[in-house]
């Protein structure tokens, strides 16, 4: 069993702030099933041969701008790096149908994947991020389209999830149906769901994460139609016969990256996922819940950055 644990590197959490004024995005827009796919471009400086290409997938809740942190050090580091919004989060469209099953979100992702190909003219395989929701994706993209991806990294996310940390965040996304006054409330909202965060003296950064309604009030930036009970994400037994049955499929490498803290990933769940995929291995960041890489971006960008030289070029 390949399990390790890391703590933070004040080195490279000074290396990611100061790339943050050094990379700006390239904005884009994909086809996906239900409309538009916003997403991000972060290429590398130099304009010889890259790396590779990673395609980053936030969490349910979450957008893009999630991974603008950890996109703009891997570009730094060579890669061509894609975020999406996923249909019915930031400015990607809703569905129609409010249809944001695992089915529609590996779709979508297929779709993406086909088109940085028909743009590059030549098949590309990403290393695919997937953040909860995201590495969802990944896992029955991959395990039921084989060979869809390089390599897979799946953060704080395995098939068996924890009963009471998945109820916490549906607790959380359903929790404010009318919205806010002002960021500040909003704030309000996220320091209460997560405590073991400092919360931050300028809460500017979230203004990404909320739209503003007709009425003049904040709302999270999402579909409320993605929250509801029903066939998306709300039956996590469906989800883990699905999940187990996807990933005994998976011959990529594979590395999780799970927060020492999480709710939401268990030592059963890390055990079954091992097990699954042989190729995995695990890297706990110690003092991190669910939210790994927004909790300690430094550590996550360090373990996945050993995971990406071990791909080689």
């Amino acid at each position: 069993m390949d399990r390790v644990k890391l703590r933070g590197s004040p080195v490279s959490l000074r290396k990611g702030q100061m790339l943050m004024t050094e990379f700006t995005a390239e904005s884009l827009k994909f086809d996906g099933g239900a409309g538009p796919i916003a997403a991000d471009k972060w290429s590398p400086a130099s304009t010889g041969n890259t790396r590779g290409t990673v395609l980053m997938l936030h969490g349910g809740g979450q957008t893009r701008h999630s991974w603008d942190r950890a996109a703009k050090i891997l570009a730094h580091e060579g890669w061509v790096v894609y975020t999406l919004d996923a249909r019915g989060h930031g400015d990607s469209a809703w569905d129609a149908e409010g249809d944001y099953t695992v089915d529609a979100l590996a779709q979508d992702l297929r779709l993406v994947i086909d088109q940085i190909s028909a743009t590059e003219g030549r098949t590309v395989r990403p290393v695919l991020f997937g953040a909860s929701m995201g590495g969802m994706t990944g896992m029955v993209a991959e395990g039921e389209y084989p060979g869809l991806c390089r390599a897979l990294v799946l953060v704080d996310i395995t098939p068996k999830v924890r009963p009471d940390g998945l109820a916490r965040i549906h607790d959380f996304m359903r929790g404010s149906p009318n919205g806010f006054a002002n960021l500040e409330e909003a704030a309000d909202a996220v320091a209460a769901y997560q405590p073991h965060r400092t919360r931050p003296k300028n809460i500017e950064g979230l203004r990404r994460n909320v739209r503003e309604g007709s009425d003049g009030r904040l709302y999270w930036h999402w579909d409320p139609a993605f929250t509801r009970l029903g066939a998306n994400l709300d039956k996590p037994q469906d989800n883990h016969d699905r999940l187990t049955a996807a990933a005994n499929h998976i011959a990529v490498p594979t590395l999780l990256v799970y927060g020492a803290e999480s709710d939401i990933v268990g030592a059963d769940g890390i055990d079954e996922l091992l097990a699954l995929i042989p190729p995995a291995r695990a890297v706990a960041v110690a003092a991190a819940g669910h939210m790994v890489a927004g909790d300690d971006n430094a550590v996550f960008v360090q373990a996945v950055s050993g995971f990406l030289d071990e791909l080689g070029s």
